[in-house]
């Protein structure tokens, strides 16, 4: 392959070969880049990735740590590329890109493929993980995983294996990413288009402005709803019209089902079986002993140990939260009234008032983005001493992206933050955190810093009001900027062990430990005042925030349990699975199934987190962060929630320290002790049926 220096047939320069980049701390050039710069770049990319696994596998000298593991690479063309058009698959798409990602994936399979089974190249590696000079911890963390990384992609399979798993992988990457690209599609096509007011009984006047403005987008009268959560949740919890929920509800859980335009089910079928022979041509039984070899878990039965655990503590609680929400819709509607679930959040609202007199819309008002922001940022420089600065001259891929620059407490500069807030047709549901350059330490001893991103799905300004953020956004935020946190006090030397690259059922705790802020009194006392007038945030409202805290938790737990259940359910099958996917899920989560699911409707079809994210056979993660995060923050609770000592330890021995050490080790440095259950059940307010130690 020859080398691509630019588009020839265009006549100008690709932006992705003239690096480093000449923009503010060598951000991506998003302004330069075009459509038909990504496949040169892929290419060129792929080619010089050839060369130098080429360099290394036919190196004569005697392999070593240095000259085969730590090889330092000045320039990764194929990670640029890649992290910039994957990232803005899933951030802001288009057909031309949906296009390209068909294309290239297999492209991209193939060439891992040809890295990972490399003969000469596994035998220098397995050479040196027999053989080597006396290593540091994350040394000899890099040479395992290293070595681990081409065992579990086949590296000492017989030469006929190899082959197959080949054409496993190519196509997994090309199965997974149809089932995202059909996901969005399937969302993106619904919309409930209103003209009649009466239809809107109920709804909040930050709802009807969204939905006003939506339809007045599209050139329609009315008022347009769609299924993206900040119009999809108001409706489904203030909607008087009984019809239109079901109609929504209906629409939002159906989508991608079998004969749908968009049907993902002949794709579940075909990446569960996949992943399931692939892993038994590793010599795995299942593939989630496959995964959970390289987690904090372990195994199966310790992950089936948590969920069974957290269902009998809860389930009782769980139980008792459902009868009040469906004694309270009788109340309202008459004795023989069928509690169904696109009635289940409206008439929880409806008690959440009667019990607590608060709800969402109460607290909008106070929960100005533009304040969140000072709010979020200001709690990362009280407990860390860090400070943001936005920086318009930095690049960004769309008008609503924001460029931060952030300093650490001695000025120096510390990482750049890219956020991402609202909706649009070109991004996936849901949010996330992402990196457009990670941190590592070359061998000259630069610490190069990270570019990272928060990329979300929140309530859009319209022509009337500003974003206003309902209290369960303002967790999103939170949760999402833990992750950022997580990647901005990356300070390892490997780039492959820096910031979010850990274990994935540890990659939720710097998350969700942010999330516990949201309810404290004087994190809200820093930043929640009112849009228009500028009053902050009642104490009595507070109180009913925290007072409410527990509405429900019962229920939320037993609920993502269920979906912890379902991911179990298919990827711990030991057989071809071939059986009817509703049954199948209705079997898969009957122990944790709180309110009927009615025909028609599945999950698993749009079940992006274990069919084309990194969760398959990992759902339970967020459970068992979790139960982390609640006993981590038990530790602020206790010291002081700004305390700057306790998040001083945090970022030295979690945040910083990325996944160079068993992630147990680097919890019980922080904590000093195991983590229990016991915070968790305390903090929901649960009567423990059992205590013991995760």
């Amino acid at each position: 392959m020859e080398p691509i220096t630019e588009n020839k047939a265009k006549g100008r320069g690709n932006p992705f070969f003239d690096f480093p980049y000449a923009t503010p701390h060598g951000t991506a050039p998003f302004n330069d880049i075009r459509q038909e710069d990504y496949e040169p770049a892929f290419m060129e990319g792929i080619r010089q990735d050839e060369a130098l696994t080429d360099s290394i596998a036919d190196n004569p000298d005697t392999p070593t740590f240095d000259n085969t593991i730590a090889v330092d690479v000045p320039d990764n063309l194929l990670g640029r590329v890649s992290d910039v058009f994957f990232n803005l698959l899933s951030a802001e798409t288009n057909d031309e890109m949906d296009a390209l990602a068909q294309k290239i994936s297999p492209i991209l399979t193939e060439h891992a493929n040809n890295i990972l089974l490399n003969k000469k190249l596994f035998e220098r590696v397995k050479a040196v993980h027999e053989c080597h000079r006396p290593l540091t911890q994350e040394e000899q963390t890099l040479l395992d995983k290293e070595y681990d990384g081409f065992i579990r992609n086949g590296a000492a399979l017989a030469e006929e294996d190899k082959e197959k798993l080949r054409g496993i992988n190519k196509e997994l990457s090309r199965l997974t990413l149809q089932f995202s690209q059909n996901n969005l599609k399937a969302t993106n096509a619904f919309q409930l288009h209103l003209t009649c007011r009466e239809d809107l009984s109920g709804l909040p006047e930050t709802s009807l402005d969204a939905a006003a403005t939506a339809a007045r987008e599209k050139g329609l009268e009315g008022w347009l709803f769609t299924l993206h959560a900040p119009s999809y949740n108001p409706f489904m919890t203030y909607a008087d019209n009984r019809q239109l929920r079901e109609r929504m509800y209906m629409a939002k859980n159906t989508i991608c089902t079998e004969g749908h335009e968009y049907d993902n089910s002949g794709i579940v079928k075909s990446i569960v079986n996949l992943r399931r022979e692939r892993a038994q041509l590793l010599g795995y039984r299942t593939y989630a002993d496959f995964v959970l070899q390289n987690r904090m878990a372990e195994n199966s039965q310790n992950v089936y140990k948590l969920l069974n655990d957290l269902l009998e503590a809860y389930l009782p609680a769980a139980r008792q939260e459902v009868k009040e929400v469906e004694d309270t819709a009788r109340r309202h509607e008459g004795a023989d009234f069928k509690l169904r679930p696109w009635d289940f959040g409206y008439y929880a609202h409806k008690l959440q008032l009667e019990k607590y007199d608060i709800d969402a819309e109460m607290l909008r008002p106070y929960f100005e983005l533009s304040r969140v922001k000072q709010g979020v940022f200001g709690l990362a420089t009280r407990l860390y001493g860090i400070t943001f600065k936005e920086n318009a001259a930095i690049p960004v891929y769309h008008p609503d992206v924001t460029a931060y620059e952030v300093f650490d407490r001695d000025g120096s500069f510390l990482a750049v933050l890219y956020a991402d807030f609202h909706p649009r047709k070109g991004k996936q549901s849901g949010a996330w955190m992402t990196s457009y350059k990670d941190q590592w330490i070359d061998n000259e001893g630069k610490n190069h810093r990270p570019h990272v991103s928060v990329t979300m799905n929140l309530t859009q300004p319209t022509a009337s009001r500003p974003a206003l953020l309902t209290l369960g956004e303002v967790e999103t935020f939170l949760h999402e900027f833990g992750h950022a946190l997580h990647g901005i006090f990356a300070n390892t030397r490997f780039k492959s062990l820096s910031g979010t690259n850990v274990y994935w059922d540890f990659v939720e705790l710097p998350s969700q430990i942010m999330e516990n802020f949201a309810v404290e009194r004087d994190f809200l006392h820093t930043f929640a005042r009112h849009y228009q007038t500028g009053a902050p945030l009642p104490d009595d409202l507070i109180d009913r925030i925290v007072r409410s805290r527990n509405f429900n938790v019962a229920y939320a737990c037993v609920r993502q349990v269920s979906f912890a259940l379902l991911d179990m359910a298919y990827y711990t099958l030991e057989d071809s699975f071939d059986s009817d996917i509703e049954s199948f899920e209705k079997k898969a989560w009957a122990p944790a199934q709180l309110l009927p699911q009615p025909e028609g409707t599945c999950m698993s079809v749009q079940f992006s987190h274990i069919m084309a994210g990194g969760y398959a056979a990992g759902y339970y993660s967020y459970k068992w962060a979790e139960v982390l995060d609640a006993d981590a923050f038990s530790l602020f609770k206790q010291k002081g929630i700004f305390d700057p000592e306790t998040a001083q330890s945090f970022r030295d021995h979690i945040l910083s320290r990325g996944g160079t050490e068993p992630p147990m080790t680097l919890y019980k440095r922080f904590r000093g002790k195991s983590p229990s259950i016991q915070a968790l059940l305390e903090r929901n307010g649960i009567t423990p049926q059992k205590t013991d130690q995760q």
